[in-house]
């Protein structure tokens, strides 16, 4: 039996594929901070390069050794608005510009962390990092940001959701593929190692790996095989493919957190699109017999899938950890921009969808003549699913300067391309500006 599962899943490497789709450490900064932020920024630059100096150098001799394919090395840092406190006048520029040098030091990807954590107010740091976004981003090349405004416990902070919506505007009107480095959260976790939304909680250790798998390809070949399958065999067949995908990942991450010394954390389980053929979402819910993503019935196949990876997954890992659950970027799901493209999937259908799986509007664009009081609402809307259902919600969404409706953006490689949605004409701007906090809804209390 196990010489079959090693003959299946080099088979699913080979031809349907599937990878580790990033190996990502986790930093803590915290004994970094020392009041001074040219300091503070110098200490976080030798913290990083220390730990993360071996990291690309292992995660290829892995993916050498054993012939699987790990596509992203990346690093998540300690939220650092954290290490702002103790300077009166922080100057933001320079932490950006310490991680973004240390990340080509080490040679990752993305580095996550330039983060503010405000669902329950903001602090002057808070502040200071979420206007320091447009050119913090526009003067880094591998700098990730994300700013969770809401939580379940905590109920939704307007205030902040108001400055993020004319942030995001000022993010993309320097240049659109800036914001598809700026998440904005509701119950962020702590452990994520996708980008662009990680990073390292407080709650975390020192140093741990955690790894992200992502198979839509296989999922979707398993379920192809089975065309008139009932809901119940189609489920099992998920969970056992889940389950492959999942051991893959657990023994990466635990080879990789041996090799360089440190502990080993979490699995995400998250299906992760790309623009590549045959590695999209969105084809998985089109085999179970949709005629195209946005379909009726949408929701509740992708409501299937995303639980059947879970309950697969969860039994193949030590500890599942970061969001654990399929990803619906419109830019980067072959299937998804060609919905977009041709209308059969619209800002509100993606809405609705974001309440059964991870993440929410992700990859989006827009036209540029939206309103930062319409993006806010975005945001609001995105947040309170995440609020009233204890789950991670957030919004990816880019304000593409001159484009309208019918237009597209070009990102290219993994982030694809990005056909201009319509969004709702509706005026949000009184009910945005009213200030203050949405409360946290009842069932949040459990004490």
């Amino acid at each position: 039996m196990e010489t079959q599962q090693i003959k299946e899943t080099i088979q699913m490497i080979s031809e349907e594929n599937l990878d580790i789709r990033t190996i990502t450490m986790g930093i803590s900064l915290l004994d970094c901070i020392t009041g001074d932020m040219a300091t503070t920024a110098q200490h976080v630059y030798a913290k990083i390069v220390a730990k993360a100096k071996d990291l690309v150098p292992v995660a290829d001799a892995i993916s050498n050794e054993y012939g699987i394919p790990i596509v992203n090395k990346r690093i998540a840092v300690t939220p650092v608005a954290l290490l702002a406190g103790a300077d009166p006048a922080p100057d933001f520029r320079l932490l950006a510009q310490a991680l973004d040098d240390a990340a080509k030091a080490v040679g990752v990807d993305l580095i996550g962390g330039y983060t503010a954590t405000v669902q329950n107010g903001c602090t002057p740091a808070d502040l200071a990092l979420m206007t320091s976004l447009p050119e913090a981003l526009a003067t880094t090349d591998r700098v990730c940001a994300s700013v969770n405004v809401g939580s379940t416990r905590s109920g939704l902070n307007m205030d902040a959701i108001k400055l993020m919506g004319q942030v995001v505007k000022d993010v993309a009107a320097i240049q659109p593929e800036n914001a598809m480095k700026l998440v904005i959260f509701a119950n962020a976790v702590e452990d994520n190692p996708f980008m662009a939304g990680a990073f390292w909680g407080v709650s975390e250790g020192d140093v741990a790996i955690n790894t992200g798998v992502s198979g839509p390809g296989v999922v979707q070949r398993a379920i192809a095989d089975q065309p008139e399958a009932t809901f119940e065999t189609i489920c099992e067949t998920i969970k056992q493919t889940a389950f492959k995908v999942s051991r893959m990942g657990q023994f990466v991450g635990k080879v990789a957190a041996e090799r360089l010394h440190v502990p080993f954390n979490i699995v995400d389980l998250s299906l992760a699109p790309t623009p590549a053929p045959g590695d999209s979402v969105a084809e998985i819910l089109e085999t179970l017999g949709l005629s195209h993503v946005g379909t009726p019935g949408t929701t509740a196949a992708l409501a299937l899938l995303n639980d059947a990876v879970k309950k697969g997954g969860v039994m193949a890992a030590e500890r599942v950890g970061g969001l654990s659950g399929a990803f619906i970027p419109v830019s980067e799901d072959a299937n998804m921009i060609a919905a977009a493209k041709a209308g059969h999937i619209t800002l509100e259908k993606l809405e609705a969808m974001t309440a059964v799986c991870s993440v929410g509007l992700d990859m989006v664009a827009v036209p540029g003549s939206t309103p930062a009081s319409t993006i806010s609402g975005m945001i609001a809307d995105e947040a309170a699913i995440g609020m009233i259902n204890n789950k991670t919600t957030a919004v990816r969404v880019i304000p593409v300067p001159g484009k309208g409706v019918g237009d597209s953006i070009e990102f290219g490689g993994l982030f694809g391309t990005a056909p201009i949605m319509p969004v709702n004409t509706g005026d949000a701007s009184v009910f945005i500006n009213r200030g203050g906090h949405i409360p946290a809804p009842i069932h949040s209390f459990k004490n």
